[in-house]
């Protein structure tokens, strides 16, 4: 007897269709499984064996040919276990079941009592179902539809149980599930200036670095960004929920639709950063997708790995050749640093003695390197909070008052382009005037000057004005004079 079982394979963050085919011949009791299987797909041959005894089934006693088609692909991962699997129950007839397993999409990993596992990557299988009017059959946990199995004995009397169709959760809780995670803004005290440089950053997507002493409250500054960016809309949810379930993260708060955010360690490796490995996984930067990815201590990165984040800033995807294929991974993030003035950290600080040379500060943060600040719009100073202000808790903005700003400046700017595409068709005279005697003062390249439209652009729509005015020239140039001194 033979039997052909539908399945699929992640490369990436797509999944690659795959047939499980098996037959059943005379010879020598076995299970030999082809196709380029690796050491994770060989292994399921024991896993088989237990989990059919345990649920009841029979292990025949004949030769069991797998095939995996096609076979040019290297397969890997545990998700073969339960096609194989079911595909063996159907050549041995003995399966009875009402389930129609063309229509089925069997992905799934065995455990030796028979219960099925769910594996990474549902998302990038759903989605694959859906263009292909399939339903998937496994240990779901977010599938939007689907045939929800828990073990191999389900099989007998196909008690499968059908998914609803999924509801996307409310978002009422999204300010207090934030907040409550990292705090309130109103909890940093002493640093007006660094959160209106947060809203220009979070209005406008520019990339921000702040420099300051150790102390200061820089982490605390950008691990409440996420809690005044808006809100994430559906497409996107499924967009960073793909990539978390390829790579086998918790999603509870991408389906809460709260944006993401990463903060990896300086010494992360540049396939830590823009993906790789083998399988081949998504980095960081894909992983702060539609959300923030925090650099701490952003001058202690190795160089290389910082400067591999200037395509992907540029064309919000990372693309991954190997020896396999081409591997594409979306990376739009908005980039948050934090640095220290110096290597002692009290550089500028008027409370402490810094004991660096001159040289020795240049150095420090000329470690992120040119082009890559060249493509980071904000930079701010952040002074170390007086005594007075701390103990006096003066809070200043909070983060409802700071997400409003957000929402407003980000809605007038949506309403403004359906009418003006060129931002710099909305200068006026001053502000033209003010932006060609900064570019010449300060030898502004093409790039600089270009981000310095934009960012003064965001200034505008913040404020909610058609018009860009000198003013916001003057600031816009303000948060980018560490880059063009």
């Amino acid at each position: 007897m033979a039997a052909t079982i539908h399945t699929a394979i992640l490369r990436g963050i797509k999944a690659i269709p795959i047939e499980v085919e098996v037959s059943i011949s005379g010879g020598i009791p076995g299970l030999t499984i082809v196709g380029m299987p690796d050491a994770a797909v060989l292994e399921a041959r024991s896993r088989i064996r237990c989990a059919l005894r345990a649920a009841g089934f029979t292990v025949p006693r004949l030769h069991v040919t797998v095939n995996l088609s096609p076979s040019e692909i290297r397969k890997s991962g545990s998700g073969l276990d339960l096609p194989i699997a079911v595909a063996i129950l159907c050549a041995t007839q003995q399966l009875t079941t009402s389930i129609a397993f063309d229509n089925l999409l069997i992905v799934g990993e065995l455990s030796l009592d028979g219960d099925i596992c769910p594996v990474r990557g549902e998302a990038a299988y759903e989605q694959y179902c859906q263009v292909h009017h399939l339903h998937l059959c496994g240990a779901l946990q977010t599938s939007s539809y689907g045939w929800n199995i828990c073990n191999l004995s389900q099989l007998r009397s196909g008690a499968c149980v059908k998914q609803l169709e999924h509801v996307p959760e409310p978002i009422d809780s999204y300010y207090s599930s934030a907040i409550d995670e990292v705090g309130d803004y109103n909890q940093v005290y002493g640093q007006e200036l660094v959160k209106r440089a947060l809203i220009i950053s979070a209005v406008g997507k520019h990339g921000l670095l702040m420099v300051g002493p150790p102390g200061a409250g820089k982490t605390m500054l950008a691990r409440r960004l996420p809690s005044i960016l808006p809100p994430l809309t559906q497409r996107q949810i499924q967009e960073v929920l793909l990539i978390h379930s390829v790579a086998g993260l918790p999603i509870q708060y991408v389906t809460q639709g709260i944006p993401v955010f990463r903060a990896p360690h300086h010494s992360i490796s540049i396939a830590g950063m823009v993906g790789g490995g083998r399988p081949v996984m998504p980095g960081e930067i894909s992983l702060a997708h539609r959300g923030v990815l925090f650099l701490d201590e952003i001058p202690e990165f190795a160089s290389n790995t910082l400067q591999v984040l200037r395509q992907p800033i540029e064309h919000k995807m990372v693309r991954l050749v190997r020896a396999d294929g081409v591997y594409e991974f979306p990376s739009d993030f908005l980039l948050i640093g934090a640095a220290n003035p110096c290597p002692c950290g009290y550089f500028g600080d008027p409370g402490h003695v810094c004991h660096c040379s001159k040289a020795a500060v240049n150095k420090y943060l000329g470690k992120i390197g040119g082009p890559l600040m060249d493509r980071i719009d904000l930079h701010v100073d952040v002074p170390r909070p007086s005594a007075a202000q701390v103990l006096g808790r003066q809070s200043g903005l909070s983060t409802q008052d700071m997400k409003t700003l957000v929402l407003d400046g980000i809605s007038f700017r949506a309403e403004r382009l359906v009418s003006q595409a060129d931002d710099f068709k909305t200068f006026s005279t001053e502000a033209r005037h003010a932006l060609e005697s900064f570019s010449n003062s300060y030898s502004l390249g093409g790039r600089a000057i270009a981000r310095t439209i934009a960012l003064a652009r965001t200034i505008a729509d913040i404020d909610q004005r058609v018009f860009v005015n000198g003013d916001d020239v003057i600031e816009a140039v303000t948060y980018r004079m560490r880059d063009a001194g």
